[in-house]
């Protein structure tokens, strides 16, 4: 089953000299549970696909269909209702930083009404723990490592159990180590939840998560890879 059906998508923005085409027809679907990789250069339209699934901005013309619901032409609160069953994972973390960790992660459920304060309280310890951070549940940002900001993070897009995770650059501050830390985590979880993944990467050291690595030049799809393919990516200067 397809999470996400991209068809024919197109996407333009208003410059000083008039529209700048951005990304140009672009097909792609993910099933649940699969991990695919958006690479190529810097201006290639990746963040901007990656935004466009995610509801936070409208295509120009094609189709974007998330989780069975149809983005293009939808009105303010059918794109918010789709961002719910979403998760976001940025380069940077996010954190509110007079929260503590386990406050950050509990503001991704407390506005389900249909969960009451122990299944939350439960839902958040789980996820802490299986991030690693159990020990740290009551520390603030401040007194974070950037591995474990992003561990946050990944936690906080994860706790609500979406079908669907977008992952702009999340190892781009890190180290191998904790960038490694937070791919495997990521793996580990779309496996086991049946989350499907989009991540956007120019990091060459994260490639074997995915099974599928999608090349974009020029606001298109240039290249599709299967997993274990040797991809060369184009960093951005």
């Amino acid at each position: 089953m397809n999470v996400v059906s991209v068809k024919d998508l197109s996407y333009s923005y208003e410059g000083a000299h008039g529209k700048r085409p951005v990304l140009n027809s672009v097909q792609l679907e993910v099933a649940a549970g699969e991990i695919v990789i958006l690479c190529g250069p810097s201006g290639s339209g990746k963040t901007t696909l990656l935004t466009l699934i995610g509801g936070l901005r409208t295509a120009s013309s094609g189709s974007v269909n998330v989780c069975g619901m149809e983005l293009c032409c939808s009105d303010k609160q059918d794109l918010l209702e789709a961002r719910r069953k979403i998760g976001f994972i940025f380069q940077a973390s996010n954190l509110l930083p007079y929260l503590t960790v386990k406050q950050n992660v509990r503001l991704a459920l407390e506005l389900d009404e249909a969960m009451s304060e122990n299944e939350i309280e439960q839902r958040v310890n789980e996820i802490l723990t299986a991030v690693g951070l159990s020990a740290r549940i009551n520390s603030y940002p401040e007194g974070l490592s950037g591995g474990q900001k992003q561990r946050v993070a990944v936690a906080r897009a994860l706790v609500r159990r979406p079908k669907l995770v977008l992952a702009d650059e999340p190892t781009a501050s890190l180290d191998s180590k904790s960038g490694r830390d937070v791919v495997t985590l990521m793996h580990h979880m779309a496996k086991e939840q049946g989350t499907a993944i989009v991540l956007v990467t120019h990091d060459n050291r994260i490639l074997d998560v995915a099974d599928r690595i999608v090349e974009m030049e020029d606001g298109r799809i240039s290249q599709v890879s299967a997993a274990g393919s040797k991809v060369e990516l184009v960093l951005s200067a």
